[in-house]
């Protein structure tokens, strides 16, 4: 995601029901399946109940914290403040698995959804910088979390309104019963998704453009578009088939080529794969895309898929902590995982003899030719990859907890980020606590963490998100136009 953090039209809802189509299928999921669909690991009954905890809690951060009068869920909390667009996109998806736990009443779960999508479906979009929510069917990354308006001059996000839609399409596919809610949910899901013009993202190029700007960057780039694309192997990829999938603005095929020409394949701790450093960029299309034993032209040649290519990147990060070349505190077999998140403080001083840099946020990462590493460890590494080594993942979540108690594991599951090399007080710090001895630990829970762990968890004890999109049509076009063949797709396109 891009490094930077980020109702006046009405129409009748009736208008839209005609958009709902046929009623979606949606694949029957048990709950408590007899083993998990993803890994070959059979948790302890302490590793369990862990898992237990960690979903419910997890799901009550969307539930409580999300504006009820909107639907908008916080970037972060406690500390106050905007929207995230897709932290909103992981709220969409955790409603569903909350029902189908117990978590929640199904009606609630709608009644919430129908709020959040209404709310995207008629607020104001429009070319103008103020006032505003979003523009050609895409929303600004930060939004205020009472008005809805976009939040100071962040951009317009394409990846995460693509977050945003990934999650109301799991409405659209979950709610499919045939009354008046479920249809109302369906037809805003389908409206909202076939409104987004993925060819004006182009920018007249192959490659979706990041985002937008209404205020001129310059006169060579009147228009305002960021110059970076979505290229490399990265987060994209669920925006891609969802641009390609599109029903009313597909874009061209040939953007998938583009795409996977600029990957970058080569060997990491003993892992070959395809590079990508911090970790939440092997997990995010994974919450809602099973790529298990489907394969595009790209992972054929590699005679792999991307379900093995995420595996090989989680474990290349194990790995890296156990050899754990900085020599940071705290790095072992059982704890370990970068990836985006809050850190301590931009500074550098010396911690026993050696000169440390440590950074605020920052996409902590390691791969071949990237390393971004402070000593900060982030929870949601290894939640996120739960279905793609379980066997590594779910001790380390446990041991974790474990290790470091309430100062990690609160209210709402992990917190965000600890780093156990920054333990003593020195330079004022930016953000968190340190608790003298131990580790310093962030103080907030951040939307786009929690997301990943909840679906990832619940993907590999059930399948269900996973399960829920294959019947996709939109989602199910998308692969076919990327050239994905084999396994559940196969006869599908």
């Amino acid at each position: 995601m891009l490094e930077i953090r980020l109702m006046a039209r009405r129409v009748s809802v009736a208008l839209l029901i005609v958009l709902a189509g046929t009623a979606c299928v949606r694949a029957t999921v048990t709950r408590s399946p007899a083993a998990p669909v993803a890994g070959v690991y059979t948790p302890t009954a302490r590793e369990s109940a862990f898992l237990d905890t960690l979903s419910r809690r997890t799901f009550d951060f969307f539930w409580e914290q999300t504006n009820p009068r909107n639907g908008l869920t916080p970037d972060r909390w406690p500390t106050k403040s905007f929207s995230s667009v897709a932290a909103v996109g992981f709220a969409l998806t955790a409603y569903p698995i909350g029902v189908e736990r117990g978590w929640v009443a199904r009606d609630a779960a709608r009644e919430r959804v129908l709020t959040t999508l209404r709310f995207f479906w008629t607020a104001p979009q429009g070319p103008q910088g103020t006032d505003i929510t979003g523009y050609k069917g895409f929303f600004y990354h930060f939004l205020d979390m009472e008005t809805g308006r976009r939040f100071a001059t962040v951009e317009l996000s394409t990846i995460d309104t693509a977050l945003l839609l990934a999650g109301a399409l799991t409405c659209r596919q979950y709610f499919d019963r045939d009354d008046a809610g479920d249809r109302e949910v369906r037809a805003l899901a389908d409206s909202i998704y076939r409104r987004v013009d993925w060819n004006w993202a182009r920018d007249n190029e192959t490659l979706v453009r990041m985002g937008w700007h209404p205020e001129p960057a310059n006169q060579q780039n009147p228009r305002g578009f960021i110059p970076a694309q979505w290229a490399g192997y990265n987060e994209g990829m669920i925006l891609y088939v969802l641009a390609l999938g599109s029903p009313t603005h597909p874009i061209d095929p040939a953007a998938w080529t583009q795409w996977t020409r600029t990957y970058k394949w080569d060997r990491f701790q003993g892992q070959e794969f395809v590079q990508f450093a911090p970790l939440f960029g092997h997990q995010y299309s994974h919450l809602w895309v099973d790529f298990r034993g489907i394969r595009d032209e790209y992972m054929r040649g590699r005679g792999i898929d991307y379900f093995e290519n995420a595996r090989r990147a989680t474990l290349s990060q194990r790995t890296y902590a156990i050899t754990n070349p900085a020599q940071w505190r705290g790095y072992d077999a059982s704890t370990w995982g970068l990836t985006a998140s809050d850190g301590p403080i931009d500074s550098t001083f010396a911690i026993d003899g050696r000169t440390r840099t440590f950074h605020t946020y920052w996409a902590r990462g390691v791969g071949r030719d990237e390393m971004n590493d402070d000593g900060t460890l982030v929870p949601t590494a290894a939640g996120g990859s739960v279905p793609f080594a379980p066997e590594v993942t779910i001790p380390t979540l446990v041991a974790m907890r474990e290790r470091y108690g309430e100062p990690l594991f609160g209210r709402y599951g992990f917190l965000d980020a600890f780093n156990p090399t920054l333990r003593t007080s020195g330079p004022p710090l930016h953000h968190g606590r340190i608790v003298s001895g131990l580790s310093w630990f962030d103080t907030d829970y951040l939307g786009i963490d929690q997301g990943p762990i909840i679906g990832m968890v619940e993907n590999w004890r059930s399948g269900f998100v996973w399960m829920l999109m294959r019947g996709n049509a939109d989602i199910v076009r998308g692969l076919c136009r990327a050239g994905f063949t084999g396994g559940w797709i196969t006869g599908r396109c």
